[in-house]
């Protein structure tokens, strides 16, 4: 397609300016869509920053619409997922007049599986409550009606509801061509549209596992295609890193013997005495889980290296897996009787292989996922294990230290890659994010935002607040904050590092509010589901949320629905994370700067994205507030602010409280007409 062609798409007499109310050219928008195109005609890799109103959305749709071959676009959330299939795709198709078919592909575990929901129809014991028994029902006859059984589409039974697991299936007990409804299945529906779409939408995690599927020889779960978009890529590198990992977990372990001892004595009763297989299962696990309390008792963490009491622990381990082998032994000859011992077995095998390779350092040292000719026994330790351990939890993973070789390996030999994000820069240096995903050839552009947000916000950091390990520090965070909640309007959104924050500072904003009389409520995370959180605080207008790690992205309160973003302390990852210990550890053995390689430019992306959820629109209007003084009175701080925004700037609590009455005024005394001004997208 000619570079031309784009610009009358996006032109005032355009297509989308005929089916969007309000629409305007963006000349950023422009600019991504051309950039994307030239970048499919090269078969290369183009990371592309566009800041907060430039419309990447269509910019990227676009040419993935125009490009002629087959294209997956890949989000980072499966909220976003469905907004773009439901919501952008078919706006675009229908403007465009193109016959694009598109198919949207999700991981197992959101389709309803014929086979579990049968059994646990049939299982009377199995329904825990009445609303449970009335989840069922509902189950039941949408998967009657349902033509993609994807759950996401009941909104009567909440996503986070736990009889989801019983009615959906695993990778480990899906029982594939063996499943007698396997013609009705909802997950190969699913996966053959998606072999004949032109484009195909789904989500980081999907793609990754994906990507570590075709690392053990699986290549059934995505399709072959000609352009991938990665949107909100920042996130790939810590998606990536869960998904080439691996976790095994008690919880995991005792819902295997229970499904062998359920499977046992429905199927083949007279065999074995399933419920003493189960129970020595069960208590070897519990035994490894004993030999952690230790560990629990001095934090619950630990590498593999640094575990107290190692011999006790490799001797449960090694009892754990020789129990395993027998149970596996048993399943074996009985599999062929039911499906449900075939699914019994299969589960079997694949948390024994998962837990023996976890034991491996061999696995952990010497690139396992590498052909023999590309691996380096020179080379150091490219994964990390680690245990986690409490009163109730015993969880064993590893992951790799760096994601690079794996990922960039992905792409294929023709393939183009388009990795697009408001944050991926280091104040426009894109090496941080090249190196972790082992891009070092690819393009790289910046858009900024069109929103002009010297006038439209004020970035203030208090003089008077103590540094964040001062044991005041909460308390005075809440004093600098408590007269910009009564001076201004609209909704506060105040961002922790810490869920131990998130609770202090919700606790003390409450106590204020009771004291002073003002009328606000104040939401926590953790106390309801985040989406429920987030719908009654654009409900009520005014509310207060205090939210940590996943309250800092992909939140989109326009207008005055948020004008006040506070941000107790700079988003530095704790350093007793193992997988950041190790990589801190490997940067210093090579001689590098950890904190200005790694964990600088993490805060910095991580800073950006919580910035960003202060202006969406060109109305938009507010103060950015980050209590930590270190971002300007520490020479790495200008790093930080620099990479934020061009917001006005003060550290006068006066000059912030006047800007709020300002504003509040001026909107005041605005006529409010009906309608908004389109976003383009």
């Amino acid at each position: 397609m000619l570079l031309q062609d784009y610009s009358d798409i996006f032109s005032p007499q355009g297509p989308l300016a005929e089916s969007v109310p309000h629409y305007r050219p963006r000349q950023a928008q422009l600019e991504l869509a051309q950039a994307i195109s030239e970048t499919v005609a090269e078969s290369g890799v183009l990371i592309a920053e566009a800041g907060t109103g430039t419309g990447k959305t269509w910019a990227y749709l676009v040419p993935v619409f125009m490009q002629g071959g087959k294209a997956l676009v890949s989000t980072g959330t499966r909220t976003l997922q469905d907004q773009l299939f439901r919501r952008d795709i078919p706006h675009l198709r229908k403007a465009l007049a193109l016959p694009v078919d598109v198919a949207l592909l999700k991981g197992r575990s959101n389709y309803v599986c014929h086979y579990h929901l049968e059994r646990l129809g049939q299982d009377d014991r199995a329904l825990k409550s009445r609303a449970e028994i009335a989840y069922l029902r509902a189950i039941q006859l949408f998967t009657e009606r349902s033509r993609s059984g994807d759950k996401g589409e009941l909104a009567e039974v909440p996503e986070d509801a736990d009889i989801w697991h019983r009615v959906t299936s695993t990778r480990d007990n899906c029982l594939g061509q063996d499943c007698p409804f396997v013609r009705d299945c909802f997950v190969m529906k699913a996966r053959r549209h998606a072999q004949d779409a032109d484009v195909v939408v789904v989500n980081h995690a999907l793609f990754m596992a994906d990507l570590a599927l075709r690392e053990e020889g699986v290549t059934d779960l995505l399709p072959s295609v000609d352009l991938v978009v990665f949107d909100e890529a920042h996130q790939l590198p810590d998606v990536a890193t869960r998904f080439l990992g691996s976790s095994v977990s008690l919880y995991q372990l005792t819902d295997l013997c229970r499904q062998i001892e359920a499977a046992g004595l429905a199927q083949a009763r007279e065999t074995v005495d399933w419920s003493q297989v189960s129970r020595k299962l069960e208590q070897a696990a519990r035994d490894l889980h004993l030999r952690t309390a230790t560990l629990a008792a001095q934090g619950g963490r630990a590498t593999f290296q640094a575990l107290p009491e190692p011999e006790r622990f490799d001797e449960a381990l090694e009892l754990l897996l020789e129990t395993f082998d027998k149970v596996i032994k048993m399943l074996a000859m009985v599999a062929e009787r039911h499906p449900d011992l075939a699914a019994a077995h299969k589960s079997a095998l694949e948390l024994r292989a998962r837990l023996f390779q976890w034991s491996q350092p061999d696995r952990q040292g010497r690139h396992a996922y590498l052909p023999e000719s590309e691996k380096d026994e020179d080379q150091p330790d490219e994964f990390v294990r680690w245990v986690e351990s409490g009163q109730h939890y015993l969880r064993l993973h590893s992951a790799p230290l760096s994601v690079a070789k794996i990922f960039s390996r992905y792409r294929g030999k023709e393939q183009s890659w388009v990795l697009t994000s408001a944050t991926l820069s280091v104040h426009g240096d894109f090496n941080h994010f090249k190196r972790q995903l082992g891009l070092f050839d690819a393009r790289t552009e910046s858009w900024a935002s069109p929103f002009d947000y010297p006038n439209q916000a004020l970035f203030y950091v208090p003089s008077t607040l103590p540094l964040p390990s001062h044991p005041n520090f909460n308390q005075a965070f809440v004093d600098a904050l408590m007269p910009l909640i009564k001076a201004g309007q609209g909704g506060v959104l105040v961002l922790c590092t810490t869920l131990r924050a998130v609770e202090r500072i919700a606790d003390m904003l409450r106590d204020r509010f009771d004291q002073e009389d003002i009328e606000r409520n104040v939401l926590r995370q953790g106390e309801r589901s985040r989406q429920v959180l987030l719908d009654e605080f654009r409900a009520r207008g005014n509310a207060v949320l205090v939210g940590s790690a996943s309250f800092w992205e992909g939140i989109d309160l326009p207008g005055d629905a948020l004008t006040l973003v506070a941000i107790d302390k700079l988003p530095f990852a704790p350093p007793d994370d193992p997988v950041l210990e190790a990589r801190i550890k490997e940067c210093k053995d090579r001689g590098g700067n950890a904190f200005m390689e790694y964990q600088l430019p993490e805060a910095a992306i991580a800073l950006k994205q919580g910035a960003g959820r202060l202006i969406r629109t060109e109305r938009d209007w507010g103060v950015l507030l980050v209590g930590d003084t270190r971002i300007v009175e520490k020479p790495y701080g200008k790093l930080l602010w620099r990479g934020l925004p061009p917001f006005a700037r003060t550290r006068d609590p006066a000059r912030a409280l006047a800007f709020l009455r300002e504003q509040k005024a001026k909107r005041q005394s605005e006529e409010v007409t009906d309608g908004s001004i389109g976003d383009g997208l």
